[in-house]
């Protein structure tokens, strides 16, 4: 399928000193093998970065920190976690100086590259000026970033709030739409992540991501998840992306989507049965579902949808939190590809490239309604952040990385489809721009979800062999692949050869 260059061997690495500090060189650069294998390792591309030696506490005793004093949701990845002490752009390094692609993004935050330059020295900058005060006092900072962000959206999109993560900026919008309309249903898909506020949880639709708390439910509903893969009805041409899911359809050209149609229908019998007619709040969607692994929509539903919401009284919000900021490629946002203008949209993770950084757009009549009582954050807008969000809008738009991310990430989109065409445990492969997902099944023909033990040994060797995916979906079955934007062809090379030698490999054990 490509070209392969290969190392002839791989390297080893020591164990880490138990001592309670220690330094270590980083020996291992462009062509170091990122674990101990015996599977031969593809060369990763280069990079001229060189990190700097480790310095803080072992490896052992940052895991004993771990188990004593942090709670338990912190959940580390892999069998063996990783400890990352440096990165620069699409590069991850351990303490031992081992190099990583990162092919996850921080869970898609980290847009422009880690550490990139240009938003370094923009922080660097204002940290020597001013830290915080709170919006009591103006500075000039969040006024400047406000003016560059709303300039980002179409129609009347004109006023924001800044809050610090997707989870607040979801809150926020859930506030503004009861309180802007004065009903109290909100709608979600099943399948969706919200957040995991006590507020959001309740929009969030995963059993695993739910506590059995009281009243979480109160005023929302969850409808039937419009997944052309895994759902009821799906076609050989209902999303919007290079990659079509291998099901038949009966569509016409020019006909529209029937697959479509079906889930806009069981929409308006959750209206029909379900909500107070004309008393809606609003309905939340992601433009494409990121926890629950890359799910996209038939085209033209979310446009339907928003117009069945507002007819009967309510609000669009477009959660933008994973697919803002240029990642789906041909837009900005991930709605335009909709065709639709929301009435609210939430952002977060690529925003800020990393820092703690949220925002609420909405119209100036929906943000009066915050007007009604006294509403603050302490630290939302502050200079740090807004520095660092203008930064970022200048890196997307010099370093072109919208375009990047259309581009590269046709190109993986479609290496990633040759895989599907000699796998058949890869079940589809999905998304647009560098929002990717590649469900990983059993049977290809009932899309059964492949079994948790071989898609972590698949994700294993991946992170064995230097790249570093995400999992997601209800069944940790989907490799979530959302890059730094500013990754190349080459990269994408180099991935999806690791994934290519990591399934071949668990193939052939489990044969």
């Amino acid at each position: 399928m490509m070209s392969k260059r290969l190392l002839a061997h791989t390297r080893r690495v020591m164990p880490s000193s138990s001592s309670s500090r220690f330094s270590s060189s980083t020996t291992l650069h462009s062509k170091a093998a990122p674990a101990v294998m015996n599977l031969v390792q593809s060369e990763m591309p280069e990079t001229g970065h060189r990190p700097s030696g480790y310095v803080g506490p072992s490896y052992e005793q940052i895991l004993e920190t771990r188990k004593t004093h942090l709670t338990p949701n912190l959940v580390a990845h892999f069998k063996k976690p990783l400890v990352i002490h440096e990165g620069h752009m699409q590069w991850l390094y351990d303490h031992e100086g081992r190099r990583y692609l990162d092919m996850f993004g921080g869970i898609v935050t980290v847009s422009v590259g880690h550490c990139h330059p240009k938003v370094n020295q923009a922080l660097s900058e204002q940290i020597s000026k001013l830290w915080h005060t709170t919006n009591i006092y103006m500075h000039p900072k969040i006024h400047e970033y406000a003016e560059r962000l709303v300039a980002k959206f179409p129609g009347n999109l004109k006023s924001v709030c800044f809050v610090n993560s997707g989870s607040e900026a979801n809150d926020l919008a859930m506030l503004m739409a009861r309180v802007h309309t004065g009903n109290q249903d909100i709608l979600s898909f099943r399948n969706a992540y919200h957040g995991m506020s006590p507020y959001t949880m309740g929009l969030t639709a995963h059993s695993t991501w739910r506590f059995p708390l009281a009243g979480v439910n109160n005023g929302l509903v969850h409808v039937m998840n419009p997944d052309p893969y895994q759902g009821i009805w799906g076609g050989a041409a209902c999303r919007d992306s290079p990659v079509q899911t291998t099901r038949s359809c009966q569509c016409q050209e020019g006909g529209g989507c029937q697959a479509g149609s079906a889930y806009y229908n069981e929409l308006e019998e959750t209206f029909k049965y379900s909500l107070p007619r004309g008393k809606v709040a609003a309905m939340f969607a992601e433009s494409i579902q990121g926890v629950g692994g890359t799910v996209q929509f038939p085209k033209g539903y979310l446009k339907r949808a928003a117009a069945l919401v507002r007819a009967n009284g309510g609000l669009f919000v477009a959660d933008e939190v994973q697919t803002g900021f240029g990642r789906t490629g041909e837009h900005f946002w991930g709605f335009e590809g909709h065709d639709y203008v929301p009435d609210i949209v939430t952002m977060a993770k690529g925003i800020g490239n990393g820092f703690p950084l949220a925002a609420v757009v909405t119209t100036p009549e929906i943000a009066a309604s915050l007007g009604q009582a006294l509403h603050f954050n302490t630290y939302g807008g502050n200079p740090m952040a807004s520095a660092v969000g203008i930064a970022v809008l200048d890196v997307i738009e010099e370093e072109q990385l919208q375009r990047n991310s259309l581009e590269v990430g046709t190109y993986f989109l479609k290496c990633l489809e040759e895989l599907q065409q000699r796998f058949e445990i890869v079940g589809d492969v999905r998304g647009k721009g560098l929002m990717i997902g590649v469900e990983l099944v059993e049977d290809c023909e009932k899309r059964t979800p492949l079994a948790t033990p071989h898609v972590l040994e698949i994700w294993e060797t991946c992170k064995d062999l230097g790249v570093l995916f995400g999992r997601g979906g209800l069944h940790g079955n989907v490799l979530r692949i959302k890059p730094p934007m500013c990754i190349d062809r080459s990269d994408v090379k180099f991935a999806v050869d690791v994934l290519d030698r990591a399934i071949t490999a668990s193939l052939a054990k489990k044969k």
